[in-house]
């Protein structure tokens, strides 16, 4: 059985990004000659080439875009486990729940109340994070449990139950030509500018990059976006913006979501919490 070490895949996984045997070095902390080195090893012993070089170029092969992806969750899941592993082991550990800011739909109060009452509940830490990273702390063990919003991020490998489905309407600033409509369709938007999400891989918006709801709501004041969003993403409406409920689009779900492979109590607990709170 071939074998690497994660060191070898951290090597790997540098020069993938950078594609600069000088700046990958430097990332990883050694001489560059000792990373050259090491990747023809790690060539050699796999049996295929990674990486295509040239005097001025460093390209990824095929089978290198491969094991960058592959090696990439490999990492994240030695990660996971040593975390995990510690806070097994730690009867004092506190909850990590991520979320982004104002991505609750109002209901993180009512749940952190009634995770109060369960008799093994702990501290929560809240964190807050990007659009585009709330799944990378569930599957590296940053966070025990997160507040997510389906269907817009990838519940790929996450255990999920939904606590809220609302619909989903355009924003617009006032005086813009959809603002007096009572409801618009997915049609109504075409030719109109949507913003793009930073770090969201094919994010549909042709318009400036945005990395929060506050940003966006900014960029739609100034007439250079509209956007759709779950409705308590933007209520209350700010001034000078007007919401319109899109009745072709998909219902957005707000779920708490975990590692799948995470059958702690102290996740099942606030699980059956959360459940709790938003069951009438």
């Amino acid at each position: 059985m071939i074998e690497l070490e994660t060191r070898e895949l951290e090597y790997v996984i540098a020069l993938a990004d950078e594609l600069h045997f000088g700046r990958a070095a430097a990332r990883l902390s050694i001489a560059q000659p000792a990373l050259s080195k090491a990747i023809r090893r790690i060539e050699s012993r796999l049996g295929v080439q990674l990486f295509i070089r040239s005097s001025r170029h460093v390209g990824l092969t095929p089978a290198g875009e491969a094991l960058r992806e592959h090696g990439r969750h490999a990492l994240n899941a030695v990660s996971a486990a040593v975390r995990n592993a510690r806070r097994a082991g730690d009867a004092q550990a506190r909850l990590r729940l991520v979320l982004k800011p104002g991505g609750d739909a109002g209901l993180l109060s009512a749940i952190l109340a009634e995770y109060a009452h369960q008799p093994a509940a702990r501290q929560v830490d809240i964190l807050f994070s990007g659009p585009a990273d709330r799944t990378d702390f569930l599957r590296d063990g940053r966070a025990d449990v997160g507040l997510l919003y389906a269907p817009f991020d990838d519940l790929d490998g996450l255990a999920h139950e939904t606590l809220h489905a609302e619909d989903r309407v355009v924003i617009v600033p006032s005086g813009h030509r959809l603002a007096g409509h009572a409801s618009v369709r997915m049609s109504d938007l075409e030719g109109e500018t949507l913003p793009c999400w930073k770090g969201v891989p094919g994010s549909d918006g042709t318009g400036p990059e945005v990395a929060d709801v506050v940003q966006m709501l900014h960029m739609i004041k100034v007439h250079r976006v509209i956007a759709v969003l779950p409705r308590s993403l933007v209520e209350p409406v700010p001034a000078g913006l007007v919401c319109v409920p899109v009745t072709d689009a998909p219902p957005s779900r707000l779920v708490l979501a975990w590692n799948e492979e995470d059958r702690r109590p102290l996740v099942a607990s606030f699980v059956t919490a959360a459940l709790g709170a938003v069951t009438p």
